[in-house]
Parts: structure tokens; sequence; C-alpha cells
């Protein structure tokens, strides 16, 4: 689905979350992203809560006849539904019934604001997800080609019931953390005798499309990795990257320039993740966007127009003080970023 091809304009100028939050209330959950995100509030997942709340465990309640067993590793592929779908899926039910609630209380209902919503893409749930037989999915390309086709279809079938239930439109993101050591060949198999071979990325962009391209939605994909793969994502279905900009080194500067160029918008991950030693302000948080836009040369007008503002990855490790004061802080860069990005000046 090209860029242009979306049901509605992505915005710019705005904040939002990457995902996961602190501790195991939803309805604090939602009420925070509401209040604090209300121009794109995101259905937080909660993995405090354990087997079938993370972000991995939660695919399981939106695969389409595939389901999740647990290991002692982690999860691996089902033969039939067990508890880990049921768990995933109640959880999910709760987690939305939280967000419609507090979206109502909060004065969201009509009010023409989208509603985010998270996933972990196929590549980085076939790279930790096991076969029956203890390899990862990633080696067996059928298992991932069934993978790929059930997660594309379940979570249309999600973004639509949101849809629904809010009455307003929906953003997808496909979150990709494994992606780049997918790209690079550096997971590990099962033992030292067995290896995960680099996926040459147009196969990788097949199995990363077959989800993006088949959803009527804007798609935005994430990755908090050391290195995020932006070539390659630039050329995805997605409409908007996002990453954490402390990562980004002047290696990345031309690949930035090149996704602006291609009209996708960036989801710049400019909050830290855990409270910092030092207080910060909104200015902190804002100046190295700014000089980011600065660099590469292009008008300012474009912080209000393609770019968004979160923390740098999840929160699910801060503590919910700094959790709340994150999402308040990206808000508030966000705002300075619409309202008066030519009239932002640091020392």
């Amino acid at each position: 689905m090209p860029v242009s091809d979306n049901a509605f304009a992505l915005p710019g100028g705005i904040a939002t979350g990457v995902g996961s939050w602190p501790g195991a209330d939803p309805r604090e959950a939602a009420a925070t992203v509401v209040g604090e995100l209300g121009q794109l509030p995101h259905l937080v997942e909660l993995p405090a809560r354990g087997m079938g709340a993370d972000m991995i465990g939660r695919v399981s309640g939106l695969l389409v006849d595939m389901q999740f067993d647990s290991t002692t590793r982690g999860y691996r592929l089902g033969a039939r539904p067990g508890a880990v779908s049921r768990r995933a899926n109640d959880l999910l039910r709760t987690d939305l019934d939280a967000l419609e609630e507090a979206w109502e209380t909060g004065g969201l209902a009509g009010s023409g604001h989208p509603v985010k919503v998270q996933v972990a893409g196929p590549l980085s749930v076939a790279a930790e997800v096991e076969l029956p037989g203890g390899h990862r999915i990633l080696t067996d390309s059928g298992a991932l080609r069934d993978l790929s086709e059930s997660l594309a279809e379940g979570v249309a079938n999600h973004v639509a019931e949101v849809a629904k239930r809010l009455g307003t439109q929906v953003i997808l993101q496909i979150d990709e953390p494994h992606l780049t050591a997918v790209l690079n060949g550096t997971l590990k198999g099962v033992s030292v005798l067995n290896t995960v071979r680099a996926m040459p990325e147009p196969e990788a962009l097949h199995v990363l499309d077959t989800v993006a391209a088949r959803q009527s939605v804007p798609v935005l994909i994430h990755s908090c990795a050391d290195r995020p793969a932006l070539g390659f994502l630039r050329a995805s279905a997605a409409s908007a990257v996002g990453f954490d900009l402390a990562a980004i080194g002047t290696r990345d500067l031309d690949r930035i320039g090149e996704l602006l160029d291609a009209g996708k918008h960036l989801v710049l991950g400019l909050v830290p993740t855990t409270e910092p030693a030092k207080p910060v302000t909104w200015r902190d948080i804002a100046e190295p966007g700014v000089r980011l836009i600065d660099r590469l040369g292009f008008p300012r007008r474009l912080l209000a127009e393609q770019i968004l503002v979160s923390p740098a990855c999840g929160l699910a490790g801060a503590s919910l003080s700094w959790a709340r004061r994150a999402v308040s802080l990206a808000a508030e860069t966000a705002r300075a970023y619409a309202d008066e990005p030519d009239g932002l000046g640091f020392e």
C-alpha cells in the first residue's frame, strides 16, 4: 500500500506513546494516555501482568487459525487454542474496554482524533516464537508465510473492531525490535551448532509488507534497535517510521532525509524511557529533533507536518511517575513543534 493510498492523512506535530506502560491497571493507564496524549492516544500494553500480556504473547490473541503455547524460554506454536491464546484475548478485551471508557470520559467521542494500536511485527514474532521442534519460526519459510498471513488478517480484524468501538480512525503501529538482527543474521539458534541465516532484504520486505500492505489504515513501523534499518523501511508500505533518536548516528542522516523526501512521517523517540538523573524540560527534549531537521536542511515546518514525538521506546520499565512525566513532556514538545517551530532557539 503506497503512502498516498491511506484512508486518511497521518497527522504531524503531535505526540503519542510507543506501547508498553508500567503496572497492571488498564483503567489507570488508559485514563493517563487519553488525558496526556489526546491527539493520538494508544491502546497500551501492560506486560507486568505476565503471560499473554507482553508484546509477543499478545499476538496470540490476534492470530487467525494459529496460536501459541508457553515454554520455559517463551512461546511456541501450539496445535490448538490453549491458555496463552485465551489469556491474551481476555487481556486485550479488558484493555479495549478500559480505553473505550476513557475515550468517552475524556470527551474524545466524536472529536475526530485518531487512536493508535500496536502489534509485534511478523519478523520479530518469528524471531522469538519457536516451532514445536524448538527452532525459531524464522527458520521455516512455510511457517513464516503462514504466520504473516494469519497476522495480517487478525490485525485487520482488530483494527476494524477498535475503529467501530471508538467511532474513530485508527493508526496501526507494527513493532519490529528484531528487524536489524534478522537482516544482519545475528540471531542465535537453539544451540551453537544452529544459526539463523541473515534474511535477504527483498524476502524480509515481502514478509513485513504482507501485514502492512493488507491494512486500510496508515501504518507506522517502529524499531527500538540500536541501529534501525532505515533504508530498508523506506521501501516498505509504511506511512511512518519510528525510532529512538539517540540510536541515530551521522551515518544515518542520509537515510532519514530520504524517508522525509519520500513523504513518510517520522515518530522521533525523544523522551528517555527511564527518569534521567538530572531533571529535564520540554526544551531539552525538543532540541535534538529541531537540530536534526536543521542539519538535514529541511524547513522547520516539517516539525508540524511530518514529525511526531514519543518516548524512545516502551515505558514498561519506568516508574509510574516517570511514565506520566514522559508522555507529558512528549505532548509539550509536540505542541512547540506545531505552534512555533521557527521560533525555537537553543544556546
